[in-house]
Parts: structure tokens; sequence; C-alpha cells
């Protein structure tokens, strides 16, 4: 069997590490060929070593005369040319149309898109516009352009099916979601009837506050907030789950994934982790998926698809586990998940203004310039103000990005009268 070749936006964040032990672990069956950074030039630099990667790329423009980028292109230059691209040349660029290139190589298979944030999803639509294979970790990809990204899906979808690509029976698997609590719905429905069913559930840890009232959210210090008592992720998406954003951005990109009404998709509090989401049928039945706390599952059988591989962690012992719990979230206290579901209910741009307001607030909460609470306020007042002008339908990434731009300086207008 030919290996898979793979392109690693991110790749030295969370998901990207991880993506790469998965590598490590089947390099019989997967192969690097691309690399995207933001800032992380040495490590970048370490990983093409080790893996041989000839197709780099740095996001942030500022650090096109680092000298570190003259190494870079050398780097790629000088390593040994498979037979079978030897005539593919090398490249190195940087800045954000460089990585987004990667994702238009012609050997490439796979765009295992883990960059945070709305730089994402011109990276998806690039990928999926090219006839790539999506494997999704950026939730602001379906969050804020869903209304792109799925139609884009499902023509690679048909196209894999005409083409002998698609598994014989199953999804054709042009977009695979890395997301531990999608890509554990994606498993629960593989061969189900999904008129049959009647609810999704998304599971949420309820992050290190679980139990907090709000007067003990007033005086939150980042460190805190980036303590999650189960997930090893990063300080954005740290945020998120602290305040349950992650949960509604979930929500938003299951509605998407599945043509789900959100009527029919509910948060549940499981503080264990160990059941990563579950779905619901029309008789009653419920089929849940658990495994062990570690992203390097949904990752691998994102890769993997249709098929299983050896395990990439210490399967769960159900003899040590111990009692599950169960509890409805509380959004009182943490608004964030019932601010994004209002948003994924009206729709249009109301999502991509939410998402750019959060954006925009966690970061100025991570430097202590708002409070943790000023989080959802700052969401709320930016969504407000959109909803007060015009929502819009959704046409095209030049529309998103201009609504992103609106609401980010909204927002960092808001966050600015908090601190004076």
């Amino acid at each position: 069997m030919a290996k898979r070749r793979i392109v690693v936006l991110g790749s030295t964040g969370s998901i990207g590490t991880q993506t790469l032990d998965v590598v490590r672990q089947h390099g019989d069956k997967l192969e690097i060929v691309g690399l995207a950074v933001n800032n992380s030039l040495d490590v970048l630099l370490a990983q093409a070593r080790e893996f041989g990667v000839r197709h780099l790329a740095v996001g942030n423009a500022a650090l096109a005369n680092d000298p570190r980028c003259d190494e870079a292109r050398a780097l790629v230059r000088s390593l040994v040319v498979p037979e079978d691209q030897e005539d593919a040349e090398a490249s190195f660029g940087v800045g954000s149309e460089a990585v987004v290139a990667l994702t238009q190589l012609p050997e490439v298979d796979v765009v295992v898109n883990a960059l945070v944030g709305a730089a994402g999803l011109e990276a998806s639509y690039a990928t999926l516009k090219a006839g790539k294979v999506l494997a999704l970790a950026n939730k602001e990809s379906l969050v804020v352009g869903g209304d792109l990204i799925m139609p884009l899906a499902a023509a690679v979808d048909a196209d894999r099916r005409a083409s002998g690509v698609a598994p014989a029976t199953g999804p054709a698997g042009a977009l695979m979601p890395i997301d531990s609590e999608h890509g554990a719905i994606y498993q629960c429905l593989l061969g189900e009837n999904p008129r049959e069913v009647s609810k999704l559930w998304v599971t949420a840890s309820g992050g290190p506050f679980r139990g907090k009232t709000i007067v003990d959210l007033e005086v939150v210090t980042p460190a805190q907030a980036l303590a999650h008592p189960t997930w090893n992720m990063g300080a954005k998406i740290s945020i998120d789950s602290s305040t349950l954003m992650n949960k509604g951005l979930e929500v938003i990109e299951a509605h998407h994934l599945f043509a789900m009404p959100y009527d029919q998709i509910e948060v549940v509090v499981q503080p264990q982790s160990a059941i990563h989401s579950m779905v619901e049928f029309t008789d009653g039945s419920v089929l849940a998926h658990l495994g062990t706390t570690d992203m390097r599952i949904p990752i691998q059988f994102a890769l993997s698809y249709p098929e299983r591989w050896e395990a990439p962690v210490r399967p769960l012992d159900f003899r040590t586990l111990g009692s599950l719990e169960f509890a409805a979230p509380d959004v009182d206290t943490f608004r964030c998940l019932s601010l994004a579901r209002h948003a994924g209910e009206v729709g249009g741009t109301l999502p991509a203004v939410m998402n750019a307001a959060n954006e925009v607030a966690v970061a100025a909460f991570l430097a202590e310039q708002i409070g943790y609470l000023d989080i959802a306020r700052c969401v709320e007042a930016t969504m407000d103000a959109h909803e007060g002008a015009d929502v819009q339908v959704v046409e095209s990434l030049e529309q998103l990005k201009a609504v992103d731009a609106w609401a980010r300086a909204f927002a960092s207008e808001w966050a600015r009268g908090r601190r004076s």
C-alpha cells in the first residue's frame, strides 16, 4: 500500500506534534511532505530534519529576514529527493500565502489543519478546492465558514466516489474531524441511518472551574484558566474550554458536519472525559464512544480511515476507570456556550463575528488587560452590535474576512474601554 502523504499546518502546536507522533508509529503507512508553523522556526527545522520534509512554510511574515529562514531554504534543498518526486522542487515560503500554498502540492493526499483561529479557514477552503482530504482540527473553519466548507466537502466526496477512491461503504472521507467529540460522533454514526438519529450528545469535561460561581470567576487569573483538568491543549483552546466557548463552537461544528438541527444537539458535562460523545437514536438506543483521553486516537483515525491501525496509546482500562458522572452545563455562569449556540441558530455572518470577538477577548484576558468574565461580555457586546446592524448570508471568503476585521476592531475597542 502506498504511503499517505501528509501536510501538517500548525506542526509545532499540540495537535501538530501529536500528529507527528502518529506518523512516527506508522511510518510504513504515512509520510510527511509539508510542514507549516507561525513562529517556531527552531522546532520547524528540527521536525524537517527528522522527517526529511522538503516543503516548509512560516506564517509570520515578520520573520522573512530571520537568518533561520535562510537555514530552512538550504535545508529543504539539501534533503534527498524520493524517486517518485524527482521532478518536484523543494520549497520554503513566508507569509499566510505560503502556508496555504502547501495545500496545493500535487503529491499531497491529506492536509492536517491544526492552525489556531480564523486563519485556518482559508487553508481548509483551499485544501478542499484542490480535491485533497481535509483532516480538520481548526474549529473556526466550520464555525466561521461552514456554509462554504461543507458544499466543497460534498463535492470532493462525490469525486472520490466517482473515481473509486472512497471506501465501499460509509462516508467518502473528504472531511475527517480530528476534534475528539466530532471524531467520536463520526464513528458512532458509521453504518447507521442518519434519519434514525434523534440527538447528538457533545460531552464536556466542565473545565477547571466546574461548580464555580460568578463571584468566584470575577478573580480568575490566566494561569488558573490554563490549568485544564484532563486535556493538554494550547493556550487559546484551554481558555475556551474553561469558559465553555469550546463547547459552543463544537455545537456549531456538529450542526455543519452532521447536518443536524440545533435543537437535536445537546451538551452534557462528563468530568472524567472517558466518553468523548454519544449518538441517540429514535428507538431510544444510545451509542457512546469511549477511550483514553489522548488526542492521538482521533488524529490517527482521521489519517487511517476507513482502516483502524494499532493503538497509538495505552487503551482505556475499564477496571480502573471508576464512576462516570453526568451533569447539565451551567449556562448561566458560563454564558459563552449560550452565546455561541445563539450565533449558530441565527447563522449567516453572526458566528464569524462571535468567533472573532472571542479571539480578541481571550487574547486580552491572557495579556491581563480584561477580566475573565469580560470575555463573555465582550463577545455579547460585539454580537449585539452586529445583529443590530445587519447579519448577512455567507457568500464568500472575502466577505467573511471583512466581517472578521470589523468584529475584531469592535471587540478591541470594547476591551480598551474596559481597561480605561
